[in-house]
């Protein structure tokens, strides 16, 4: 996508990504209590401290009782009540697979539905319901932050930051902003500058959070910030979110928000929608979550041919099938009037896509990656074969579990600092 990429929508290219495009194959690592872990994982902290990396933050959202496949909106326009699935084999069953009741994907206690609470409360309820899977654990974080500050004079902040998993436009642009605001005090806070960076690791529909603040971070003028700010203050002009808005705007209009210090960015199997514009952040890296299941060569494009898919999204056979699947024209529905009139007018702005015909589109361009940033693919080794939904999260849940936090850093490392 484009400097000043002004929110638009990407080009869901089938292209072969050439150089950006690596490859890794997954080694089982040694037990993170070994003192073998402990010992990578502490020259990697060297290494990331020594490339001026000072915060690491965990982003993420909840899988369960999210609609994670975004079936609301897509049975909203139509799905199997206007027969738009009649001629597209096993479509009726693919849909089956991704609705919430049906997929397999039990929902939160006490019917906890979006927006989700950034509190220590929801976090604990998170990692007591579905553990290291799809989720960055408060444990797992802070393993992690001992192991890389071992021997650093001045430690890396590691935090764990949780965002609504508001899965619709609206839930998305208010989450970047939120977390503009965020960045905004951390850095205030640890007193960062110029020559220091922070490293955002973001799972899942956090990624796409992140691709929308890429385009509030453009240094340029651009008129979607300004559209996007007075759709979001028009929908809500009191609140938590109205006094974000009011903060950063100025701040992101003379360039300040960060006080020049870079953000890095790695995104772990999330879709492929939003346009990312590189020229207000650092470095960028996606990992995504592959099994190779083409006869054509094209190891970069995910295997979407149906009824086949139906086959294979129960035991994750082709990889990450939410990655696959929460494409373009899938969402979840706000719950309000109010807030899904605000959701259509946001909309507007960063997707063009619409209706049930576009999102099998774009589900059949089979991407795995945006048009910016380098590109990993990787097989986790997650399908074992169960059909146990809790086992993988159909792909989605490999990327956060504990014992893929060395193979991770080593990736990021290797591609963003060495």
């Amino acid at each position: 996508m484009p400097i000043e990429n002004n929110f638009q929508h990407d080009e869901l290219s089938r292209k072969n990504p050439g150089d950006r495009l690596t490859y890794a194959d997954w080694t089982t690592p040694p037990d993170s209590d070994s003192p073998a872990w402990q010992d990578a994982m502490g020259l990697l902290g060297q290494q990331l401290s020594g490339a001026g990396v000072r915060l690491i933050m965990f982003l993420h959202g909840a899988i369960p009782g999210t609609d994670v496949f975004g079936l609301g909106r897509l049975d909203e326009v139509g799905g199997l009540k206007r027969g738009y699935s009649r001629g597209i084999s096993g479509l009726d069953s693919l849909l089956s697979l991704m609705r919430e009741g049906t997929n397999g994907i039990t929902p939160l206690p006490g019917g906890l539905t979006p927006p989700l609470a950034n509190d220590d409360a929801t976090k604990t309820l998170l990692d007591s319901q579905i553990g290291d899977a799809g989720n960055f654990t408060t444990a797992t974080v802070e393993q992690c932050r001992k192991a890389l500050n071992q021997t650093l004079p001045t430690p890396i902040t590691c935090i764990r930051e949780l965002w609504s998993s508001e899965h619709h436009h609206l839930g998305r642009t208010l989450a970047a902003c939120r977390l503009l605001d965020r960045l905004r005090a951390l850095v205030t806070e640890h007193h960062l500058g110029a020559g220091d960076r922070i490293l955002v690791q973001a799972h899942g529909q956090a990624g796409l959070v992140l691709a929308l603040a890429s385009n509030l971070l453009c240094p340029s003028p651009i008129t979607g910030r300004k559209t996007l700010f007075e759709l979001l203050l028009a929908a809500q002009s009191q609140g938590p979110d109205a006094e974000a808005i009011r903060r950063i705007e100025p701040l992101l209009t003379n360039t300040t928000l960060l006080n020049g210090v870079e953000l890095d960015i790695v995104t772990f199997g999330t879709p492929v929608r939003y346009g990312w514009d590189p020229s207000g952040i650092g470095k960028l890296l996606h990992i995504v979550n592959h099994r190779n299941l083409r006869t054509d060569g094209k190891t970069w494009l995910s295997k979407i041919d149906m009824p086949q898919i139906t086959v294979e999204m129960p035991i994750a056979w082709g990889g990450d099938h939410v990655q696959q699947l929460a494409a373009a024209g899938s969402d979840a529905l706000p719950k309000s009037d109010a807030a899904k009139a605000a959701n259509k007018a946001v909309w507007e702005l960063v997707e063009p896509y619409d209706g049930f015909e576009r999102w099998v589109e774009c589900a059949r361009r089979a991407g795995r990656f945006p048009s910016e940033g380098q590109c990993l693919l990787v097989d986790y080794k997650d399908c074992t074969s169960s059909t146990n939904v809790r086992d993988h999260y159909y792909g989605h849940a490999a990327y956060t579990r504990t014992n893929a936090m060395l193979f991770n850093f080593n990736q990021i490392v290797a591609r963003l600092y060495s």
